[in-house]
């Protein structure tokens, strides 16, 4: 049994800002401003950024997807069946940890060798136009990971 993790990946406040400017770029492209925010595998907020005409109803709600998919290690969109009310095997989760827990699309995890770094979450947009631009985040994280690491080898 180990008492403490060692070489532990921990995102940094640069990875952070790189994902907030990938999803601020996604979201202009798509014509739809939205509040983003990164945290770290604890669910602790890194970064935020409300663009100029995003919702001020969804800050909490783009904090909390980040939240959520940082406690679950899974995309916020997975719960919108299993949290229905229709026989959902988890109904009710949604007002958890305090109301925090969000069961709509727009919080994915960013997993790095197979351990989890952090979240981000958006919203502002449809469900729809808030996972493209969280995944525009996690994708432009993951493609300057690798080339950091092909510059380093």
């Amino acid at each position: 049994m180990a008492l403490i993790q060692r070489n532990r990946i921990k995102l940094t406040l640069e990875g952070a800002k790189l994902i907030v400017q990938a999803c601020e770029a996604k979201s202009r492209e798509l014509g739809q401003d939205m509040d983003i925010a990164v945290v770290d595998d604890g669910g602790n907020l890194l970064a935020f950024c409300r663009m100029d005409n995003a919702r001020i109803t969804s800050i909490d709600i783009a904090i909390n997807k980040a939240f959520t998919a940082a406690g679950t290690r899974r995309g916020t969109h997975e719960y919108a069946l299993s949290a229905s009310p229709q026989g959902g095997p988890v109904f009710g989760i949604h007002v958890s940890n305090q109301g925090r827990f969000m069961i709509f699309g727009g919080g994915l995890p960013i997993i790095v060798d197979g351990q989890l770094i952090g979240a981000v979450g958006v919203s502002s947009g449809t469900v729809e136009q808030d996972r493209i631009v969280a995944q525009a985040g996690v994708d432009a994280f993951l493609a300057a990971l690798a080339e950091e690491k092909e510059a380093t080898s």
